[in-house]
């Protein structure tokens, strides 16, 4: 990072400029967020259809730019030097953003024009700055394959003048695609994929059955964790709704046979996962699930788990690779916090040879023989509410079924 003091922030749209007769509501959307991620800086936002502008007054670029790195809907950034319109000006700050680079670095010049009456055309500015810089610096230019490139625009209020891109976390604004119930265990596979479906624009809300005493109060405090990090990245206020699980556990645990109780256990789950999401008014559950990464993922145990229900129930990770989603949950920084030894109610009951692929019929004949209803509605009359950085829960769902 450079000392160099910029006057503006060049917010690139990315997958927006495809919207059309809806764009206005998208970016309406991306601007409200970007302006609850720069709470209490002093910046003006100018938004037209194709990019935006923050004028960035007397802030840092690079605290602005931090603090918009996670926002949904920004492909990428570049902070900008305004100046006069005039050629010295240009030949002054292009020796400035060239002062950034490292030794042996190639560049290159481009232009854009958006005012058209400036003195000199495009070709004549690449020309005059490029043989500048390389007569002042003896850099080297590079026209295919530069290091960096010196961006200039030719504006009616001004020249702006470029040479840093850094990348956002591109898709759709958060509140644009719906909402949807996350089931977040504290593994490292579903807090990514609630990223992952927030990047489509995708509001949600947590969903995690917790059984002490059989599961501690640390792995409660994980998964909030998890929660806090995942409003913090996105710059929105995320709820968890959590589940009293250990009286349906333990009886699965007595009643439903050791190869087919996770395949219960998993579609219980599914169930109340549905109630709640119709309640608040979500569209979706959204979970981690990946084919055949453990035995409840296989297709037919998925099909059968899935048979409770007709509700959509989306696997943003699907058929990615373990070492993918590794990688996802360091970027999206969820990793080191999914790791930390406290077990879920899944792996604290996890059976000693669970089927991969368990037959439906098979399934509801056992099934059958425990009145799980009480207990499901037991659960759900029971559920306390935590909200991202606000560590208060309330019983709010007495009225659920």
């Amino acid at each position: 990072m450079s000392s160099l003091k910029y006057d503006l922030l060049l917010v690139r749209y990315g997958e927006l400029t495809l919207k059309k007769k809806n764009r206005k509501m998208f970016i309406g959307k991306l601007v409200s967020q970007i302006e609850r991620a720069l709470e209490g800086l002093d910046i003006v936002i100018r938004a037209n259809r194709d990019r935006m502008y923050i004028d960035l007054e007397n802030e840092d670029a690079y605290e602005v730019i931090n603090r918009l790195k996670h926002v949904n809907g920004i492909l990428s950034m570049s902070p900008i030097i305004r100046l006069e319109k005039t050629d010295e000006a240009m030949k002054e700050n292009a020796l400035l953003l060239e002062s950034t680079f490292k030794e042996g670095d190639t560049f290159k010049v481009e232009v854009k024009r958006i005012d058209k009456a400036y003195h000199l055309k495009t070709h004549e500015i690449q020309q005059l700055i490029g043989g500048h810089v390389v007569k002042e610096t003896n850099r080297s230019v590079n026209i295919k394959h530069p290091d960096h490139t010196i961006m200039i625009e030719i504006r009616y209020d001004g020249i702006y003048m470029y040479s840093e891109v850094y990348d956002g976390v591109g898709g759709l604004p958060l509140g644009t695609g719906g909402k949807t119930v996350l089931m977040l265990s504290g593994g490292i596979d579903s807090p990514v994929a609630g990223f992952e479906i927030m990047r489509r624009g995708v509001e949600i809300e947590a969903i995690h059955f917790f059984s002490p005493p059989y599961t501690s109060e640390q792995s409660l405090e994980k998964v909030k964790t998890l929660v806090d990090i995942m409003a913090d990245k996105t710059g929105v206020d995320i709820k968890m709704h959590i589940v009293p699980f250990t009286n349906i556990q333990t009886t699965i645990y007595d009643k439903i046979p050791d190869g087919y109780s996770m395949t219960t256990t998993r579609r219980i789950m599914l169930i109340i996962a549905e109630r709640l999401a119709r309640k608040i008014g979500a569209e979706a559950v959204v979970n981690g699930e990946n084919i055949g990464q453990v035995a409840s993922q296989t297709l037919t145990s998925m099909n059968t788990i899935n048979a409770v229900t007709n509700f959509p129930v989306l696997r943003p990770l699907l058929t990615y690779e373990k070492n993918e989603i590794i990688q996802k949950a360091v970027n999206y920084g969820t990793y080191e916090t999914s790791i930390l030894p406290f077990e879920d109610c899944c792996t604290i009951f996890k059976p000693k040879q669970p089927k991969t692929s368990p037959n439906l019929d098979t399934v509801i004949k056992y099934e059958s023989n425990v009145d799980f209803e009480p207990l499901i509605e037991d659960a759900l009359n029971q559920i306390t509410t935590y909200t991202s950085k606000n560590e208060q829960e309330s019983t709010e769902f007495e009225d659920l079924l």
